[in-house]
């Protein structure tokens, strides 16, 4: 049966109450969904933000000497993240209905950041291990787990039972001609 949740206006005060399914469970300040609502415009506003981060703090965001614009390898990383900032952006408005754009970024953030990790053992790169590694995987630490937070409260069909109709009574068969109120 589906639940109801009812806001009461309680006579004499100006308090709101509310069922425990309309508040945040356990007290929580933020529900999972608004804190990932939250993230994904953070790091899609951070990811719009690559150039300059590239200019104020060169050892921790780019790859190569010089300013960044004389880097093709490094515009093409920077067309690529504004891009992907943009999307993260607009799926903050409704993170359930992006969760592969999510989990595409968690798990190419996973990927890239591996590879930059070993790719900055050398001396001339280890600026790297304190700047654009360690902020991916977070960026993957924080979308992965805020996105199976904020699904593991919400009910989801499962196995071949769940495309199966209810089950109905005769006498609740809507007849044509019949008032119907």
């Amino acid at each position: 049966m589906p639940s109801v949740s009812v806001k009461v206006i309680e006579p004499h005060t100006s308090q709101i109450t509310t069922s425990e399914s309309d508040s945040d469970k356990g007290g929580n300040l933020m529900s999972a969904h608004r804190l990932l609502q939250t993230a994904l415009a953070v790091f899609g506003a951070t990811f719009l933000l690559i150039y300059p981060l590239a200019i104020v703090w060169p050892s921790g965001w780019a790859w190569h000497t010089g300013a960044p614009y004389e880097s093709q390898y490094f515009m093409m990383i920077v067309g690529v993240y504004v891009t992907l900032g943009v999307f993260l952006l607009n799926a903050s408005r409704n993170p359930q209905a992006h969760r592969s754009l999510i989990w595409f970024t968690v798990w190419s953030s996973v990927v890239h950041a591996g590879i930059m990790a070993v790719q900055s053992m050398p001396a001339a790169h280890c600026g790297h291990l304190l700047g654009d590694v360690p902020a991916l995987f977070l960026v993957a630490i924080v979308l992965g787990g805020l996105l199976v937070w904020s699904e593991h409260g919400q009910a989801k069909p499962r196995g071949p039972s769940a495309t199966k109709l209810a089950p109905y009574h005769p006498s609740e068969v809507v007849r044509p001609g019949s008032d119907v109120r």
